[in-house]
C-alpha cells in the first residue's frame, strides 16, 4: 500500500506530533508499505524533494500573510497544481491528512478524492472549528475554568478574531470533510466531543502514541545533565513544548511560589525556546518572585531531551487551553515520571488521576501546587505512579497500536473510495 501523508510541518524537532508521524511512517515501512510526505516551506531554497527520517518528502512553496489564513486554509492556489501533480505521479492508495489548515489547505483533500485515493483526516487540534487555541470554552478566571461550552458561533468568534473572522469558514470545512474524506479520526475522546458539538463527523478516536527508545539515559548522563544546568540538588519540576500563555506557564509560576514554601530547593526546568521565555515570561517570573527558581534550558531534542525527562522529579502540563492530547505526557511517562496534567482536553485520557499522576484544574493554584507537593513529599508514591505511567504507555500508547488502528482505517477508506468510483 502507498500512503501519502499531508502535513504543513515536517521538522521532527519542532513538535511531538511531527515525530509521531515519522514514527508511524517507519512502522508502516517495516510492514512493507510505502510512505511519502507532502509538506510546505516558506523559503524558496528549501522547495523540492528530500528525505527526512527515511521518508521521501515533497516540499511545496507557500508563503503569505497569516491574516488571510481563514481564506487560504480552504484553498491555497500556491500549492494547488503542484499537489495535484504529486498525487497523479505518485498514485497513493491512501492520503492521510494531519495538519493542513495553514498551507496545504482543505482543497488537498478534494484533490486526493478526485484522484481515487482513500482519504483519512486526523484532527490533532481544534482548527476544524476554531481559529486558534481554544480558550473560551471554560469561562477563564471569572468562572475558574468550570464551564464546558465547545460550540463555536459568530457571537464568540467575532470579538476574538475581529477582521480575521471569515463568515462561513466552519461550514465550508464541515462540507469538505463530509464530501472529500472517507474516514475522520480524532486524537482524543474529548476532542471528538468538541468536534461533534460543532456538527463535525468523527468516525473513530485513535489516541496518539510514541515509539519507545531502545534504551533510556544512563544515570551518569542524567547526573551530567543536572550538573550542566546547576540542578544537582534540586527538586526538579519540568514543563516542555512551545511556550505560550495558554499552556499555563503563568499558572505554573504561581504554583511554584507556593511549592517553594515547602521545598526551598525546588526548581522549574522550562524546556522551550529561550528567546520566547526571555521575551514573554522572564518579567512575570521576576514579578512573582520565582525567577531564581527557573532554569530556562532552551529547546531540547535527541539525547539531551531524554536526559531532561529522566532528570525530572515531577512533569507538569498545566494548559489553560483545550489541550487535545498532550504527547509530552507520554514522553515523560516513558521515563517513569509522574505527571501533573491539566483537566482541559485529552490529558485525562492519558494521565489517570491518582494512578499515574494527578489531573487538576490549573486555574486552582492551590490544587496545582498541592498535587506537586504531594508527589515531592512522597518519593515512593511518585515512583509508583511513574512506573504505572510507563506500564500504561507500554500497554496502550505504543506506535504499533496506532499503526494497526490506522491500517484498519485505511481499509475502510479504500473500500469507500472504491465504492464511490464504481
Amino acid at each position: 500500500m502507498k500512503v501519502l501523508f499531508l502535513n504543513d510541518l515536517s521538522d521532527p524537532r519542532i513538535g511531538s506530533s511531527i515525530r509521531q508521524m515519522y514514527q508511524h511512517g517507519a512502522r508502516l515501512r517495516e510492514l512493507g508499505h510505502e510512505t511519502a510526505l507532502v509538506t510546505a516551506v516558506q523559503d524558496p531554497k528549501l522547495a523540492g524533494e528530500t528525505e527526512i527520517e527515511g521518508m521521501h518528502v515533497f516540499r511545496l512553496l507557500s508563503s503569505y500573510d497569516p491574516r488571510w489564513r481563514a481564506w487560504v486554509s480552504l484553498d491555497n492556489p500556491r500549492v494547488r497544481s503542484s499537489f495535484a501533480r504529486i498525487v497523479a505521479d505518485w498514485k497513493p492508495d491512501i492520503v492521510h491528512s494531519h495538519l493542513v489548515h495553514t498551507h496545504l489547505s482543505y482543497e488537498a483533500l478534494a484533490a486526493a478524492r478526485r484522484a481515487g485515493a482513500g482519504v483519512v483526516f486526523t484532527a490533532h487540534d481544534v482548527m476544524t472549528f476554531c481559529y486558534q487555541k481554544l480558550t473560551c470554552f471554560h469561562g477563564g478566571e471569572e468562572h475558574k475554568g468550570a464551564l464546558r461550552d465547545y460550540s463555536a458561533h459568530w457571537q464568540k468568534c467575532v470579538p476574538c478574531q475581529r477582521f480575521r473572522y471569515r463568515p462561513g469558514r466552519n461550514a465550508a470545512i464541515r462540507r469538505r470533510l463530509e464530501r472529500d474524506v472517507h474516514r475522520v479520526t480524532a486524537v482524543s475522546e474529548e476532542l471528538a466531543t468538541a468536534m461533534r458539538s460543532n456538527g463535525l463527523r468523527v468516525d473513530r478516536v485513535v489516541h496518539n502514541a510514541v515509539a519507545l527508545h531502545p534504551s533510556l539515559p544512563a544515570s551518569e548522563d542524567v547526573a551530567a545533565f543536572r550538573r550542566k544546568h546547576h540542578l544537582e540538588q534540586a527538586k526538579l519540576l519540568a514543563i516542555a513544548g512551545r511556550l505560550h500563555e495558554q499552556k499555563g506557564v503563568l499558572q505554573l509560576f504561581r504554583a511554584l511560589a507556593l511549592v517553594a514554601k515547602r521545598f526551598p530547593e525546588v526548581r522549574l526546568m522550562v524546556m522551550g525556546h529561550r528567546d520566547v521565555y526571555d521575551r514573554e515570561f522572564a518579567t512575570a517570573a521576576l514579578d512573582l518572585g520565582v525567577a531564581e527558581r527557573i532554569a530556562p534550558v532552551g529547546w531540547l531534542d535527541g539525547d539531551e531531551l531524554a536526559c531532561a525527562y529522566a532528570a525530572t522529579d515531577v512533569f507538569v502540563t498545566p494548559s489553560i487551553c483545550f489541550d487535545t492530547f498532550g504527547l509530552v505526557n507520554l514522553e515523560a511517562m516513558e521515563h517513569s515520571r509522574p505527571v501533573v496534567a491539566t483537566a482541559f482536553g485529552g490529558s485525562p485520557e492519558v494521565v489517570l488521576d491518582g494512578e499515574t499522576g494527578r489531573v487538576v484544574n490549573p486555574f486552582d493554584t492551590e490544587a496545582l501546587a498541592g498535587a506537586i507537593v504531594g508527589l515531592l513529599e512522597d518519593p515512593k508514591l511518585a515512583a509508583r505512579m511513574g512506573e504505572a505511567g510507563r506500564l500504561r504507555l507500554v500497554e496502550r500508547f505504543q506506535i504499533r497500536r496506532l499503526a494497526d488502528e490506522f491500517l484498519e482505517e485505511y481499509d475502510f477508506a479504500r473500500a469507500a473510495a472504491a465504492k464511490a468510483g464504481a
